[in-house]
């Protein structure tokens, strides 16, 4: 590989990175493009880490001499017991406790590298391994986001030249970069979906920041909450709140996004999504299709809570559907991505009174109405109520117990 080569993978990668390429696209073509232009590449592998609340980082691979099952590899934390043991015992995490930057080791002896997995590379008929790390600035790390990991390998006898080593040298850094960059834009993803919900993290990803910036929408709003929370959590030693607030919270949040639903806070043990659609009556339907959903994640819940001997607990839920406005709201130190309006307080309200009638959902007499022939024909009233701080009293359903399977759900 001469300069010009180099000069043109290095063109390549600013640009892509640029664009936002993603980090497999950056890796496979950087790898193709090398061993184009004669730095004959076997295998590649990138790594860096992220901010995510099950992932602890992302690994992506790249092989000329063999199919690989995925390209990507989502890994978890590395304080488990197992991982734990495995990655202390990884090149890469003698790099990432030394002072050295590279790590090689030429495979066309039988000496042991001091590495399990890179002896079973050389069994597999490699010649040379070479790993790096570019190690970020305290200011430019986030999280445990503090290093980009990479390691190379080739089966060309001899191995790796100088002149390949050299050209890796000033290359890698210029890939890790554009990975890094790709990477951020995904944990800021990450980051606001998780915390705002997946439409409101979509919309500040937009750019709809400004306050005051929002939408009068018609939607459906769920309010849901733990029944007799106040009471459990009274009851219950200090270690077992949090499991089962976050064991119910989901099987709420689960049954909302596998119907289309957005959840927009959790407060405490409640849950306040929406589901927003053109058409009222499939915004209506989608919120029922959830209802059912949750249904099923509770009572696998709670067979696997009571196997377990921890506490066991229902959900309260409340359906309404009206005008909201949705968008940024607060100061200009503070905003939240949320909805507020007359309908959020009554859906709060709607909820609340399922302890009243004594059934585990109510729907307004607006969600209703909003339902086809079909699904209205299984709801029943329960009476009209003043709801506290609601102008107009509500005539208030909940499902009817003489449709087959309700009753059983429900515990009619």
């Amino acid at each position: 590989m001469d300069a010009s080569n180099i000069d043109g993978i290095s063109a390549w990668v600013v640009e892509r990175g640029l664009c936002g390429d993603s980090e497999i696209a950056l890796l496979q073509g950087f790898c193709e493009r090398c061993y184009e232009a004669g730095l004959l590449l076997s295998r590649g592998t990138a790594i860096i880490d992220t901010l995510h609340p099950v992932y602890e980082g992302r690994a992506f691979f790249w092989a000329r001499d063999k199919a690989l099952p995925s390209p990507v590899s989502e890994y978890g934390p590395s304080t488990t017991a197992d991982s734990a043991a495995q990655w202390h015992r990884s090149p890469f995490y003698y790099l990432l406790q030394g002072s050295e930057n590279e790590l090689r080791r030429r495979l066309e002896t039988n000496e042991h590298t001091g590495f399990d997995v890179i002896d079973e590379l050389r069994a597999e008929g490699q010649t040379d391994y070479i790993a790096f790390i570019q190690r970020f600035g305290q200011e430019a790390a986030i999280g445990e986001m503090d290093c980009f990991l990479s390691r190379w390998l080739t089966m060309k006898p001899g191995g790796f030249s100088d002149a390949d080593v050299g050209a890796l040298r000033r290359l890698v850094p210029l890939l890790g970069l554009a990975i890094k960059s790709t990477s951020l834009a995904r944990v800021a993803q990450s980051l606001v979906e998780t915390y705002l919900g997946r439409d409101a993290g979509r919309r500040v990803l937009a750019g709809r920041m400004s306050r005051g910036s929002v939408d009068k929408i018609h939607a459906v709003l769920w309010f849901s909450d733990i029944r007799g929370y106040t009471a459990l959590s009274e009851e219950m030693a200090s270690d077992q709140l949090i499991p089962l607030l976050d064991d119910y919270a989901e099987a709420v949040i689960s049954a909302i996004h596998g119907a289309g639903g957005d959840v927009l806070k959790l407060i405490g043990d409640g849950v306040l999504a929406i589901f927003n659609a053109d058409d009222p009556a499939a915004a209506s339907r989608a919120a029922l299709q959830a209802e059912a959903a949750l249904h099923v994640n509770l009572e696998a819940l709670k067979e696997r809570r009571a196997a377990a001997g921890m506490p066991i607990a229902s959900i309260y839920i409340g359906l309404h559907i009206g005008d909201v406005f949705y968008g940024n709201i607060g100061s200009k130190d503070r905003l939240d991505f949320t909805v507020v309006g007359e309908a959020v307080n009554e859906a709060s309200r709607i909820s609340s009174m399922c302890a009243s009638v004594g059934r585990e959902i109510l729907f307004s007499s607006d969600f209703v109405a909003a339902l086809p022939d079909e699904e209205k024909s299984k709801l029943v009233s329960v009476g009209r109520y003043a709801l506290r701080g609601v102008r107009r009293p509500q005539e208030l359903f909940t499902l009817d117990p003489e449709v087959p399977g309700t009753a059983e759900r429900h515990g009619f």
